[in-house]
């Protein structure tokens, strides 16, 4: 029998390598649901306090947020497959030492390091899908399964956790990453092609790097202590402002050093920084779904665990079924700017009806329907978002504007749970202050947070209209496409 030819061949390994990175990306998002849902079973197993609790999600998140940037430009500089390799093993080795773990300082300080890895594995991934995928029908493609990947896995987690955490152990939700991790590094280093990268020698702005990563771990610390502090205080105006001091030092920096840390240049382009402006708000609204969602068929409907993970499933579907599915045929036709505008309306409309949900709110007429039309229009707003945020990104700079978009994901998410958690719980202590039941009055605070959600959205859906421009629709190539469908089945089984 004749063997493939090379070209097929090549094709065929270049959406392995898809689904391999994919992999890496799906194991981190999933890491960071799975924890929420195991945090009571934490909780009473290690004696954590309500406020130090709070640490084994916030340590991850400081190191996590404020080393993407970063993470992303070291992959130019040093190769983004060995940034990608390096992450895998740091972060499995950390899920290691947390599944292990016997004390909260142990917890807390492998959650630190896990953090690490995670911004090294997931900062570089996109630049180098769009670096695999430089056809604009493959690349849509490609993104869209990214897309499916970073924004589905938040509500499989929820699934994956009240399955463990019941069927095993709070210590599984860490322990499941290392068969995961180990096998994507394995397939990694045979199936995903080596790059040299730049050289430090490129762009080593260490006083840049110093001020990006102190700013955003700032940045992200003040945002997550909001809850315990509130907006007003001493401690969140006082870092906060050190925080953006720190940032406008490294804006500055990049005028004049040599070999700047991040080129200004690629956020002069509006769809870039116009995508991440609006990524934040749109993850800043998300979590009024997700966190608050949670919390309301938990605590008012009285849903377990694995019943939250289910009555997110449909979520899952429609951002699958989008995502690999149509969102890529619409952004060849339309254009990545229409499709985000339908994506960011439907999301809208599933945060305003999840704003009317009653005390005692029934899944089929109360829940499922916002569940639909989130799914759906996170499907298409996600691959079309992505788009246009790597749209004016180099083969130079790819890594960079990769772990930007991460950068602004994970600034949206601390901003949207300190921003809808604060205002929900500020609304349901008053109402039980003034006598209240505790089911009205969390309820109502759920409510104030979707309406606030809700809001952000409303605020994305005005900035793409008055900040995106018009892209035209790639032009279509039906022998390119051809080439590239069978291999694409691997995608899809």
């Amino acid at each position: 029998m004749l063997s493939p030819s090379p070209a097929p061949a090549a094709e065929r390994s270049r959406w392995i390598a898809l689904v391999i990175l994919c992999t890496g990306m799906l194991m981190i998002i999933l890491d960071g649901t799975v924890v929420n849902v195991a945090l009571p079973a934490v909780q009473d197993d290690l004696g954590f306090t309500n406020s130090s609790l709070a640490w084994v999600v916030n340590a991850y998140l400081i190191t996590f947020g404020g080393l993407l940037l970063l993470a992303g430009r070291l992959g130019d500089l040093l190769g983004r497959r060995r940034v990608f390799l390096a992450g895998l093993v740091v972060f499995t080795v950390a899920s290691a030492l947390c599944g292990l773990a016997q004390s909260q300082g142990v917890l807390i300080g492998a959650r630190l390091l896990q953090g690490v890895g995670g911004a090294l594995t997931s900062s570089v991934i996109l630049g180098m899908i769009i670096t695999m995928f430089p056809e604009p029908r493959e690349q849509a493609k490609a993104i869209g399964v990214f897309s499916f990947v970073a924004s589905a896995g938040a509500s499989l987690g929820l699934l994956v956790g009240g399955v463990l955490t019941d069927a095993l152990s709070w210590h599984w939700i860490f322990f499941i990453n290392l068969p995961i991790g180990v096998a994507t590094a394995l397939f990694a280093l045979r199936y995903v092609a080596d790059d040299a990268g730049q050289g430090l020698r490129a762009g080593a702005d260490v006083p840049g790097s110093v001020l990006i990563t102190a700013a955003l771990m700032l940045g992200v610390f003040t945002i997550v202590e909001v809850e315990g502090n509130g907006w007003g205080s001493t401690q969140t105006i006082g870092l906060g402002a050190v925080a953006l001091a720190l940032l406008a030092g490294f804006v500055a920096r990049q005028h004049t050093a040599r070999q700047p840390l991040m080129p200004l240049r690629i956020l002069r382009s509006r769809n870039v920084s116009g995508a991440n402006a609006i990524q934040v708000l749109l993850v800043a609204g998300m979590f009024g779904m997700f966190f608050l969602g949670t919390l309301y068929l938990e605590r008012v409907l009285g849903y377990d665990e694995l019943e939250i993970g289910l009555a997110f499933l449909p979520v899952s579907l429609g951002i699958g079924l989008l995502s690999l599915g149509f969102s890529e045929q619409l952004i060849m036709r339309v254009g990545a700017r229409p499709t985000l505008l339908t994506g960011l309306l439907l999301v809208l409309g599933g945060l305003l009806l999840f704003a009317r949900v009653p005390v005692d709110g029934r899944y089929a007429t109360d829940v499922l329907p916002s569940a639909l039309l989130f799914g759906v229009g996170a499907g298409m707003a996600f691959p079309a978002m992505m788009t246009l945020a790597m749209s004016a990104a180099t083969p130079q700079d790819a890594g960079l504007t990769s772990g930007l978009v991460n950068t602004t994901q994970q600034v949206g998410a601390a901003l949207g749970l300190s921003l809808l958690a604060t205002f929900s719980a500020t609304r349901t202590e008053d109402l039980v202050a003034r006598g209240a039941t505790e089911a009205t009055a969390l309820t109502e605070g759920y409510q104030l947070g979707f309406t606030i959600a809700a809001g952000l959205v409303i605020a994305a859906i005005a900035l793409a209209v008055v900040v995106l421009e018009r892209v035209p629709a790639p032009a279509h190539d039906p022998a390119r496409e051809d080439a590239a469908e069978p291999a694409a089945r691997v995608l899809v089984g």
